[in-house]
C-alpha cells in the first residue's frame, strides 16, 4: 500500500514539474510577443506565432452590436514592425495557464499603452500548441474597451 501511494505521488509530482515548466514555456512566448510589439521588432514577434495564426477581437460598436473583428497575421506584424509614434505597451495583469498534452490556452487580463497615455484594457484568449520548436500561438482573440479599466 505504501508503494502504490509513493508511486502515486511521484507520478503526481513529475506530472506537476513538466506542467510547470510548460506554464514557464507558454508564459515565456506571450511575454516575447509583447517584448517584440514594444522593440518595434516584427521578426521577434513571429517567432512567437504558429504558421496558421489567427486573430480575432470581439468588439461593441457605436450602435452596440457585438461583432468579431478579424486581422490577418501578416497585417499585424506589419503594424508592430512598422515605425509608428510612442511605443506599443501591452501590460499583462495576471496569467491563468490550462494545458492538456500539446495544447493550451492562456487568459490574460491586460491594460495597453501607447507610450505613457492609456488607450484601453480588456482580456486576450491564446491558444498554444506545443511543436518541436517549443510552444507556438496558434490564436488569439481578445476583447477591448475603456470603461471599467483601471487605467
Amino acid at each position: 500500500m505504501k508503494k502504490l501511494l509513493f508511486l502515486l505521488l511521484f507520478a503526481l509530482s513529475t506530472s506537476l514539474l513538466a506542467q510547470s515548466e510548460d506554464e514557464k514555456a507558454i508564459k515565456a512566448t506571450i511575454d516575447q510577443l509583447f517584448a517584440g510589439m514594444r522593440k518595434t521588432d516584427s521578426s521577434m514577434v513571429k517567432a512567437t506565432l504558429g504558421e496558421t495564426c489567427f486573430l480575432k477581437t470581439v468588439v461593441k460598436n457605436k450602435s452596440g452590436e457585438i461583432r468579431l473583428m478579424d486581422e490577418k497575421a501578416a497585417a499585424f506584424l506589419k503594424a508592430v514592425g512598422t515605425p509608428h509614434e510612442g511605443i506599443y505597451d501591452e501590460r499583462l495583469l495576471s496569467y491563468d495557464i490550462k494545458i492538456d498534452g500539446e495544447m493550451a490556452i492562456a487568459w490574460t487580463p491586460y491594460e495597453f499603452w501607447v507610450s505613457d497615455q492609456f488607450s484601453h484594457c480588456g482580456v486576450n484568449v491564446f491558444t498554444l500548441m506545443k511543436t518541436s520548436q517549443g510552444w507556438k500561438i496558434i490564436g488569439i482573440v481578445d476583447t477591448r474597451r475603456k470603461a471599467g479599466c483601471k487605467g
